[in-house]
């Protein structure tokens, strides 16, 4: 895996891009699977140093949207044939802002005659929590270990029980074990971080079993600590994004039937990005359905692309982007992952 995410030589790493599709295509088919993003809120009690939405900074307006909205927006995700949502948010965890999500959670099903698949990616939560949001409605979580390596983990958070690496892995285990399907992922290209440490990352995908990847390279907010530890990043923006489809690729090799996101980090950093990823092997797409008027405020990192495009837009433009790739959408399917039913068939 190293050998293969060292690749620089442009014939090898066309070979690699070409092989991996071509396992992807083995697996899991050509079909794109769109999850609507609904970035809902941008409070967070976490201090992360590479995020632009960490507690501690100013650069946003602080928001929620009401439920309604909320409703409303995965509403017209399944009056647009998308076969599921993401509710994505900075990290909550009161009593309040767990039973407000149990509430939207529980409306949407009713709604939707529970056709409409829910992702959600809100963070570390307890046990008790992820049930309860898993009975209400939810069946894909989403949380990203970030980095695998522990002594990384420690670079990019704060030393302090909210940041705590055994608890955020207990935490993927948990979902695991209540019945989502699971998804975690890492960043890549941080400072310090080595191929090494992103093959570990791909073997820890494999221990731990997971359905499903989200991950992208990472990209500078200069609002975040973590940004002086690179203060070349616009000279490496095409290095961080080879790595980005590398470790696409060698994660589609390796782990052949998760599902596996092309991000909108990739096509930050290239405007041809997403559709290169799943060229690279990545299967599954999360077109912004998030209310323009919210968007300036939810910027994990810069030049986050489609700020000022909204839903209706963006479907279309996505939809001739992923024709022109010679790839289908799935439209109305919740597009689940394939591991996910085949690993419980095992012995």
């Amino acid at each position: 895996m190293v050998e293969l995410l060292s690749i620089k030589e442009d014939v090898a790493f066309r070979e690699l891009m070409d092989y991996a599709y071509k396992v992807k295509l083995r697996y899991v088919g050509n079909k794109v699977f769109f999850r609507g993003i609904i970035e809902f809120g941008n409070i967070c009690r976490k201090d992360c140093y590479y995020c632009g939405l960490r507690k501690s900074s100013r650069a946003n307006a602080r928001y929620t949207m009401p439920h309604e909205e909320i409703v409303e927006c995965a509403l017209w995700a399944f009056s647009n044939d998308y076969g599921s949502i993401v509710l994505q948010s900075g990290e909550c965890n009161d009593s309040g802002f767990i039973s407000f999500m149990e509430g939207i959670l529980r409306e949407i099903k009713e709604k939707t005659c529970g056709k409409l698949g829910i992702t959600l990616s809100l963070g570390e939560q307890t046990e008790e929590t992820y049930r309860k949001w898993f009975d209400a409605g939810a069946h894909r979580y989403l949380l990203r270990i970030e980095s695998s390596n522990r002594e990384l983990y420690k670079m990019i958070h704060p030393a302090d029980a909210l940041h705590d690496f055994d608890n955020r892995l207990d935490c993927i285990k948990s979902l695991g074990k209540i019945g989502y399907q699971t998804g975690t992922g890492v960043m890549i290209g941080l400072p310090g971080q080595t191929l090494y440490d992103l093959a570990d990352d791909i073997l820890f995908f494999k221990e731990l079993d997971v359905d499903m990847i989200g991950m992208g390279p990472y990209i500078v907010h200069h609002e975040t600590p973590l940004a002086a530890r690179m203060p070349d990043f616009e000279k490496i923006k095409d290095e961080q994004f080879r790595l980005g489809l590398k470790m696409i690729a060698v994660t589609r090799i390796a782990l052949k039937d998760v599902n596996i996101a092309s991000t909108t980090a990739l096509q930050a950093l290239n405007p041809e990005g997403r559709e290169m990823g799943l060229k690279a092997g990545a299967n599954i797409i999360m077109p912004n359905i998030t209310p323009v008027k919210y968007r300036h405020d939810y910027q994990l990192y810069e030049d986050k692309p489609c700020l000022d495009e909204n839903a209706s837009l963006c479907r279309n433009c996505l939809k001739k982007r992923i024709e022109s790739i010679g790839e289908e959408i799935g439209y109305g399917e919740w597009g689940d992952s394939k591991h996910f039913f085949t690993k419980r068939t095992r012995p």
